[in-house]
């Protein structure tokens, strides 16, 4: 299943893999079998099972979501200080050049902010605060043609 841009399950969807559990929670209070609910809710016999046994050990509140796996790891106010730092250019930031990349952002972000994250989660943190990549306008004066072609 692909995920909404940010990661995680919508709230929405969460409350509806909610009411199917809650209904599953309804037919084990009848009797029902574990196989019949999983055909009907077009969910694995082994997600019904996992789901009965959190039925029997704490009933009805046990099927209700617990929300989001986990909170994001940078907040607003994290990335509000991460746009700060990007703004003063990679040459501040020890970088010999003033191109960004998903990797300096990547050890800005471990430096200022403490938090270790992916070259991929770094990409969707930008993306999902509007940030996107950039390509030159035009070829470098100083691009080699030649070493271009050997290098191909």
């Amino acid at each position: 299943m692909r995920y909404p841009e940010g990661g995680g399950l919508t709230a929405e969807r969460r409350a509806f893999r909610e009411s199917i559990r809650l209904q599953a929670g309804q037919r084990f209070a009848a009797g029902e079998e574990t196989a019949v609910i999983a055909k009907d809710s077009r969910v694995s016999v082994r997600s019904v099972e996992r789901w009965r046994r959190a039925w029997r050990e704490g009933g009805m509140e046990a099927l209700r979501s617990a929300g989001p796996a986990n909170a994001p790891t940078v907040t607003d106010a994290h990335f509000a200080v991460l746009e700060e730092q990007l703004g003063k250019g990679p040459a501040a930031h020890g970088f010999d050049d003033e191109r960004w990349t998903l990797a300096r952002v990547q050890t800005v972000i471990r430096r200022r902010l403490r938090v270790s994250l992916s070259v991929a989660t770094v990409w969707r943190l930008l993306k999902r605060h509007g940030w996107s990549w950039q390509a030159p306008a035009r070829r470098a004066l100083e691009r080699d043609e030649h070493a271009v072609e050997r290098w191909k």
